[in-house]
């Protein structure tokens, strides 16, 4: 039979004593100021995420579970503790995205460990690595507390506990603050949070003077316990007197969020020294080897052959320590060639990328010049276009206003013919007559004419 339970993750003094980061070797001390640091980075990374409270609450609740069951030597604090806050933001309905999660984390740290702050490109391999183990860290998490992350906490008791207890309204701003810095503790981890609750109530009405009553206890109208909220005071008062939680190396997958990859900071490490062939040990090596080959008792040689031999070899001997500071100038010399031709091959490498960028440069700029001419060409098409057709439709409206007007001509034409037809036979009459009044008013003339010439 399956059993799940929302609210049961609460661990015994001796389960936080045999924790793993104690197995591996982590003392109290140090795990303490580790989760304090945790909780510190996620409740100041919810500030400038702009979170509500209950989201940061969530997170460092989240925190602490765990770490109860995994070891601070094996997870990073700064990863988990941003992987935490995201895991909460969503779980509270206030989601972020990881970009921003990883801009403020990285900024937090560069500001901790007095870095230059330099602006995370999201586009570069760094920041998608740092997305994949803000990733992998929250399906650990989840993992662990076997996808069951509900969480209460004890602030929505507090408001409840004071109106009931009738206290003044100063008290409800110190037991929330209280509330807030036990979330540093493992008090949510070995506690209820009606018993944290019961214990901010009373801490923050011991330091106002405030009394409660006491017959009956005020707490066993709570579902809580005397010995629960002194251990809850206690433990308050221990954070309280503990100077300020700095970090404190002890993870071996790296100690930073922001630097934690070795490809990041790894330098060109030096190249080892080739050891030089003709050494002087070697030398005397290849002489000996010589020599014995040379000189052999066995050989049937005379003495002034082994005499000449021993005097080659004294001659062989001397070359050889003359040569040798000359043949080590000149492996100096071949080598400080050698790093020069490799720095002028790298500096040739690196202009010729500079080139090509360039060029890559040139060649866009060509295509947006050739782009804004083949769209400059098209609205000028339009507009031609556009143009033409209000000629067109210009020339057909003149075209249509001259066949109406000579329509209007032949039909005014027509009834003009019509209305002048008698008028014109009667001029036709009238000017027959006077075609002939003219032409006998003329002869009439014409014979004047010839009288009076007749007479001269």
């Amino acid at each position: 039979m399956i059993y799940t339970a929302i609210d049961t993750f609460y661990l015994t003094d001796e389960q936080l004593q045999n924790s793993p980061s104690r197995k591996d070797g982590i003392d109290e001390a140090t795990e303490t100021t580790l989760r304090i640091y945790g909780c510190d980075l996620i409740q100041e990374s919810g500030i400038l995420l702009r979170l509500p409270q209950a989201v940061m609450a969530t997170g460092q609740v989240l925190f602490h579970r765990f770490y109860c069951k995994k070891s601070f030597a094996r997870f990073n604090v700064k990863k988990v503790a941003a992987s935490c806050l995201w895991l909460a933001s969503k779980l509270e309905e206030c989601p972020k995205k990881a970009r921003q999660v990883i801009i403020v984390f990285h900024r937090m740290e560069c500001r901790r460990e007095n870095l230059l702050i330099e602006p995370l490109d999201p586009y570069s391999k760094k920041y998608s690595d740092l997305k994949m183990e803000l990733s992998k860290a929250e399906r650990h998490i989840l993992k662990e507390m076997g996808f069951i992350c509900h969480v209460e906490h004890p602030h929505k008791f507090i408001s409840n506990y004071l109106a009931t207890l009738e206290t003044p309204p100063e008290l409800t701003q110190e037991a929330w603050n209280l509330a807030n810095d036990s979330l540093r503790t493992t008090l949510c981890v070995r506690f209820k949070s009606e018993v944290v609750a019961c214990g901010v109530v009373y801490a923050a009405a011991r330091r106002f003077q405030v009394p409660l009553p006491e017959n009956p206890p005020w707490w066993k109208a709570f579902d809580a316990e005397k010995s629960g909220i002194d251990e809850v005071c206690r433990v308050l008062a221990h954070l309280y007197s503990l100077p300020k939680a700095k970090y404190v190396p002890v993870c071996k997958d790296g100690d930073s969020f922001t630097f934690s990859n070795k490809s990041w900071n790894s330098g060109s490490q030096p190249n080892p020294k080739e050891v030089p062939t003709n050494s002087p040990s070697a030398i005397d090596n290849t002489s000996n080897i010589k020599a014995a080959a040379e000189v052999n008792p066995d050989s049937g040689g005379s003495k002034g052959v082994l005499a000449k031999l021993a005097t080659d070899k004294l001659k062989d001997s001397k070359e050889s320590d003359e040569s040798m500071p000359i043949e080590g100038e000149a492996k100096e010399d071949f080598s400080m060639k050698s790093k020069s031709e490799r720095r002028m091959e790298s500096s040739g490498d690196k202009s010729k990328d500079k080139e090509r960028e360039r060029e890559r440069e040139r060649e866009r700029d060509r295509d947006r010049d050739r782009d804004r001419d083949r769209d400059r060409d098209r609205d000028r098409m339009k507009v031609r276009d556009r143009d033409r057709g209000r000629d067109s439709d210009r020339e057909r409206d003149r075209e249509e206003a001259e066949r109406d007007r000579t329509k209007d001509r032949g039909y005014r034409s027509k009834d003009r013919a019509k209305d002048s037809g008698g008028h014109l036979e009667k001029s036709r009459h009238h000017s027959s007559r006077d075609r002939d009044y003219h032409n006998s008013s003329y002869s009439s003339r014409d014979k004047d004419r010839h009288r009076h010439h007749s007479y001269a």
